[in-house]
């Protein structure tokens, strides 16, 4: 019986982590990504606060409360969300999770101490 117990709850935790598995969104323009964006930086020396306000034509501006500010532009090539900025290049990601919108940038080889970004969108 108390295998059968350890079997079930192992069976519930591991089904239970999917649950709030975020689902990742297909763009099809970056005019879906325009907006406000509030969220967290990773840099060298760890984390830091930002906000980022992305017009419809793929460009961007993000702030840190630190004082560094980076421009760039989100563009689609070959259906992958891409970037390119002042500091680096790589992709993004777009999902829904809870009724929240996440944008997930990440570099594809960090430079002058920037790494990778979270943020969600700001109603």
């Amino acid at each position: 019986m108390r295998m059968n117990s350890a079997v079930f709850l192992a069976a519930v935790f591991a089904l239970s982590t999917l649950d709030g598995v975020a689902g990742e969104k297909q763009i099809v323009d970056v005019r879906e990504l325009a907006g406000t964006w509030q969220g967290w930086v990773t840099r060298d020396d760890g984390h830091e606060r930002a906000t980022m306000f992305v017009s419809a034509d793929g460009s961007y501006r993000s702030l840190t409360t630190g004082g560094a500010e980076t421009e760039g532009k989100f563009y689609l090539q070959d259906g992958t969300l891409r970037y390119r900025s002042s500091r680096t290049t790589g992709r993004a990601s777009l999902s829904e999770d809870q009724g929240k919108t996440v944008l997930r940038v990440m570099p594809a080889a960090p430079l002058y101490g920037a790494g990778s970004a979270e943020y969600e969108r700001l109603e």
